[in-house]
């Protein structure tokens, strides 16, 4: 962090410069208009007498020539010296930061150029129509050649449009959405159609005594949903005797904060990511930060490697050399190591479980195995290696 503060610290002088000539620059050419402005009309006032250019106009002249050139020669002296200065941050970085990242991890780690290339620019689209900038996704389309389906686009595509809806406080293509999806929705637990239908009732309650009938008649639609949020219905139910008195000064004012606009956006988001088998995050941001997490560390391991004249230790594409803390924010699945061979277990090295209830990896277990028995490691056990049974995680 401190390489960062010191390039930021560069950065903030270039800026400082920047807003002081910038300044300097627009006050300079004003009082050079000006100047020039005032010549201007004394010389179209001589003109219309008809008289001669007195030695007097003629020496003003000659001084606002000089004082152009001299302003635009500061101008650009001041311009100069920021230049220097925006070098200096492009110093600041080549001094605190390796350059040559690309070199941390082995060439043969890492699959073809082209298939690096694609999947990069995939993740990038991904990531565009995730954040909803679709002009721009299409454009990288566009100009990389990639061949996009429209089923890739159109859950990203939905996704966008009822949360610009959200955030325009329209209601009506989430609640669509989540009543086509209902079913699905329950199997995930979801309360979304019931807090949908909730904000909607707010809404009507939001609008004072003329809209008590409408809301007492939009208050069937709680009935599928009293069982498992009947507190809530009641608190709903109850904000109707302030109604006429107005819920901003009653017990009931919380119901009208905004805050449950932004609520219900986060909740859609990942109830419909959920259900659309998309990540919450976008992948290209969560691996951007992870990157940034692990690269100093990837950095140390490399020199070390190179030190130690051992390059061999780092050859597998689906694997660390060694262990990296990313934080809980990271933690997305169980992760299971063997304990005999300190491996991470995968597809094609699954975790077997054994009759005495110890686990290893299968590459464990057939290096175990002795006279068509395996002995466990942990205990004394002595079983048929066929009767061990994968872990699922």
């Amino acid at each position: 962090m401190e390489q960062c503060a010191s390039v930021e610290r560069e950065v903030d002088k270039v800026l400082q410069k920047f807003l002081t000539y910038g300044q300097h620059c627009e006050q300079s050419l004003e009082e050079l208009l000006h100047y020039v402005g005032q010549l201007r009309a004394e010389l179209a006032s001589a003109a219309l007498q008809g008289t001669s250019l007195s030695a007097t106009l003629s020496l003003v002249m000659s001084q606002c020539c000089r004082k152009i050139k001299d302003t635009v020669q500061k101008l650009a002296s001041d311009h100069k010296d920021i230049h220097s200065s925006v070098s200096r941050v492009g110093k600041a970085i080549d001094r605190n930061f390796d350059s040559e990242i690309c070199g941390v991890v082995s060439d043969a780690v890492w699959d073809s150029r082209e298939k690096q290339q694609q999947i990069l620019q995939m993740a990038i689209l991904e990531h565009l129509y995730q954040q909803g900038m679709l002009s721009v996704a299409e454009e990288l389309c566009q100009e990389s050649t990639l061949n996009v389906d429209l089923d890739f686009k159109q859950p990203f595509l939905e996704l966008n449009r009822i949360l610009e809806a959200l955030h325009e406080q329209d209601l009506g293509p989430a609640l669509e959405w989540a009543v086509s999806h209902r079913q699905r929705l329950l199997e995930l637990n979801s309360s979304l159609e019931f807090k949908l239908h909730r904000l909607h009732f707010i809404r009507l309650l939001a609008g004072g005594p003329e809209k008590q009938l409408e809301a007492l008649s939009y208050a069937r639609h709680f009935q599928p949903f009293a069982r498992l949020h009947q507190r809530e219905i009641q608190v709903m139910m109850g904000s109707l005797v302030y109604l006429r008195l107005g819920l901003e000064k009653s017990p009931y004012c919380h119901l009208l904060d905004n805050s449950h606009w932004a609520e219900i956006c986060e909740t859609f988001t990942r109830d419909a990511c959920s259900l659309l088998g998309l990540s919450v995050e976008s992948p290209l941001s969560v691996s951007f930060a992870s990157g940034c997490v692990a690269l100093p560390v990837l950095m140390n391991i490399k020199a070390v490697i190179e030190q130690r004249q051992c390059t061999g230790v780092w050859s597998h594409k689906d694997e660390l050399p060694i262990e990296i803390e990313l934080g809980m924010k990271c933690w997305y699945h169980s992760v299971f190591a063997c304990p005999i061979l300190r491996q991470q277990t995968s597809d094609s090295n699954p975790p077997i479980k054994l009759i005495c209830g110890h686990v290893i990896s299968r590459d464990a277990l057939n290096k175990l195995i002795n006279g068509g028995k395996l002995k466990c490691p942990y205990c004394p056990m002595e079983q048929n290696p066929a009767d061990g049974k994968r872990i699922i995680f």
